[in-house]
């Protein structure tokens, strides 16, 4: 299969790495990679066998980057968290692009909770799209719940942030 000009599966090049079974080979490919932004493991492992090299390779390159401290998973988390938070995103959106990479729900649930107040930030989200005026009407909550609810926020948060506090006695429902 070719991928622009160049066929799929293959390095920079567009052919197969001369070592594909030398772990040092495949450390200096990750070094490459991880050169440009941060990866999760299980992400560089498949970068790497996809361009050519063998899995156990890649594998012990990995380990070694990882006892290096160049690679570490708990840091990804949090960045990931922080930077999707920081596009305005919510927590179901957050969890579910993590179980993606393959990270497993107790490493993903102690990354959100050390990440930012998700409430908070749906109310500024709301306040941004929206501007600082709760919502009149109920058409108009709706709207704005569905924008939050696709931005992955809890319907707490969404009540929250359109003005439908529960424990507020001046609240009419």
């Amino acid at each position: 299969m070719l991928r622009r000009g160049r066929a799929a599966g293959r390095g920079r090049a567009g052919k197969a790495p001369e070592h594909p079974e030398s772990p040092e080979a495949a450390r200096r490919a990750a070094l490459l990679l991880l050169g440009r932004r941060d990866y999760a493991s299980g992400e560089l492992l498949a970068k790497l066998t996809v361009s050519g090299y063998t899995t156990e390779a890649a594998q012990a390159a990995l380990a070694a980057l990882r006892e290096e401290r160049l690679l570490d998973d708990g840091r990804f988390l949090d960045n990931f968290v922080r930077a999707h938070a920081g596009r305005g995103q919510g927590p179901a959106r957050i969890r579910q692009e993590l179980a993606v990479l393959g990270f497993p729900p107790a490493d993903i649930q102690a990354a959100l909770e050390a990440g930012p107040d998700f409430t908070a930030l749906c109310r500024e989200v709301r306040a941004r799209k929206f501007g600082a005026r709760a919502p009149a009407s109920w058409a108009e909550r709706g709207r704005q719940a569905r924008f939050l609810q696709y931005r992955g926020f809890s319907s707490d948060d969404i009540r929250l942030a359109t003005g439908q506090d529960p424990d507020d006695p001046a609240d009419p429902e």
